[in-house]
């Protein structure tokens, strides 16, 4: 596959913006594998104050990410300096069903420091499933299990699935959303999910992040907030190395051009719908198992369908065309036979093999 990089400039500028990173807009067409079916034991309809909290996370931000390693668990190991970035984000909401909202984030970024220019990026992406069937976990080396969960598991609760600006999996958590002391709050229990960008673009002495996500509703926005450990598992029993604390603070704003997040919405949904539907197909295997071939930031496969993306928005590309060459992306950097963590880690796992 020819990648045509009129994109070239435009993608390095894309990942410079997210590595340093970490009102309901127009809608995409979703694949139609969200929908679950819920036990007559349990509530068929979720909570409207659930549904607000969750819809609140949309809007016109300026977001600051800030982290910072706390504790050191390791003889020898120096805390890492604090790290903070900021950035332009546009929320909206692509899909809105009773049980079921999807949220997609799109970075507004400057194309130079003195420039009145702005270009999007294609962000994260949050999915909110009320009382799911099942929920993807991050089981370490780039690979996620589907764990179905018990009427008791679910009851009352919804799970956040995470997905990374190429629609591929990050990490997903389950609770119920509280609304105590006139506050709204979610908070999962802890579990793994892959590395951040932000530390898996500049250093390798961890493999996994064990993370309690929280997210709370603000008068001004919305904060999601991050109890990491930082585990290293290289030798098979995880070994604690450091722990750090996140707060990603959304405060609304509207000092910038959110029309140029929403114009390649439009212009991107179809291919962005198909690239969900081509992960969702994934992620449905009998193996209950799927993982990439790529370690840590997989800017291998990320950096190609962005470039793909952006041909789209531009025209160079029908969205038929488009898909067909991120569907071979996504062959070449995806399986879904089991294999051990050892195996993912050293890189030995092939794609080719038994998908």
């Amino acid at each position: 596959m020819t990648i045509s990089f009129k994109r070239v400039g435009l993608i390095g500028a894309f990942i410079t913006v997210l590595t340093a990173c970490t009102s309901s807009g127009p809608s995409g067409h979703a694949p139609q594998t969200h929908t679950q079916a819920i036990s007559p034991s349990l509530s068929q309809q979720a909570p409207a104050v659930d549904r607000t909290a969750i819809l609140a996370m949309t809007g016109h931000y300026r977001v600051t990410f800030d982290f910072t390693e706390t504790v050191a668990f390791k003889d020898g190991y120096d805390l890492k300096p604090k790290k903070i970035s900021h950035a332009r984000e546009v929320v909206f909401v692509i899909e809105d069903k009773p049980n079921f909202i999807s949220l997609q984030h799109i970075l507004v970024a400057k194309a130079g420091p003195d420039s009145d220019q702005y270009f999007p990026i294609k962000h994260w992406r949050q999915d909110w499933q009320w009382q799911p069937t099942e929920i993807h976990q991050f089981v370490g080396g780039n690979a996620w299990q589907v764990k179905q969960l018990t009427d008791q598991e679910r009851q009352g609760k919804w799970s956040q699935t995470v997905y990374q600006v190429d629609d591929a999996p990050r990490y997903s958590g389950l609770a119920n959303w509280s609304h105590t002391h006139q506050a709204s709050i979610w908070q999962a229990d802890r579990a793994w999910r892959p590395l951040p960008r932000r530390d898996a673009t500049t250093r390798d002495d961890y493999q996994v992040i064990e993370a309690v996500n929280r997210h709370a509703i603000t008068p001004n926005g919305w904060v999601h907030e991050q109890d990491n450990r930082k585990l290293v598992i290289n030798d098979g029993k995880p070994e604690l190395l450091a722990m750090e604390v996140g707060v990603n603070t959304y405060k609304k704003a509207s000092d910038y051009p959110t029309k140029v997040a929403t114009d390649y919405w439009q212009n991107t949904k179809d291919f962005w719908a198909g690239i969900r539907k081509k992960w969702a197909e994934i992620g449905t295997t009998k193996s209950g198992f799927y993982a990439l071939t790529v370690q840590g930031e997989p800017e291998a496969l990320y950096m190609p369908i962005l470039g793909i993306a952006s041909a789209v928005a531009s025209g160079e590309e029908t969205t038929e065309d488009a898909l067909k060459q991120a569907y071979e992306m996504i062959d070449s950097h995806s399986y879904t036979y089991i294999t051990s963590l050892k195996e993912r880690l050293s890189g030995k796992a092939d794609s080719k093999q038994g998908r």
